[in-house]
């Protein structure tokens, strides 16, 4: 579990090239892997309760999707949290971690042990990953329980 400096990912196209084919790597919304890794678990934010793994979202790209591109695969699942460093924390940014999926959470997210952190995720990804989804013909909206959308 080291939390020696992470490289970053700097284009939706590297953090598709890094999930292509796996099924282990997930993104997680944090202050980052050293503070993360100390507590090895998250904690429900309605109630408190201690999770037995790290919340994240799974970018494993599932079969269904079949030849569909993968960095619109990517996209959509950055989308869908890209709300929460205004929503919930400032100093909060997506980072990209290899685990093991121990149990689920409250949001039915996966929750994620034996964690080895693996890349920072850019701000330009988000952007990019934002445009791209919002270029879609089909309405979506992130998982921002309070509606707003992010601004740019």
């Amino acid at each position: 579990m080291s939390t020696s400096p992470m490289p970053s990912l700097s284009t939706l196209d590297d953090v598709a090239r890094l999930v292509a084919d796996r099924h282990d790597i997930y993104v997680r919304w944090s202050r980052g892997p050293d503070p993360d890794l100390r507590s090895a678990s998250s904690a429900d934010d309605l109630t408190g309760v201690r999770l037995p793994g790290l919340s994240a979202s799974a970018l494993g790209i599932e079969d269904w999707w079949e030849e569909r591109p993968a960095r619109l695969w990517v996209a959509r699942r950055l989308y869908d949290y890209c709300h929460l460093p205004r929503l919930k924390d400032p100093l909060t940014r997506p980072w990209l971690l290899r685990g093991r999926e121990v149990a689920r959470g409250p949001d039915n997210e996966p929750l994620v042990s034996d964690v080895e952190p693996l890349a920072w995720v850019d701000d330009d990804v988000i952007t990019e990953a934002v445009d791209l989804v919002e270029q879609q013909p089909g309405r979506w909206g992130s998982l921002d329980r309070h509606g707003t959308h992010r601004q740019r």
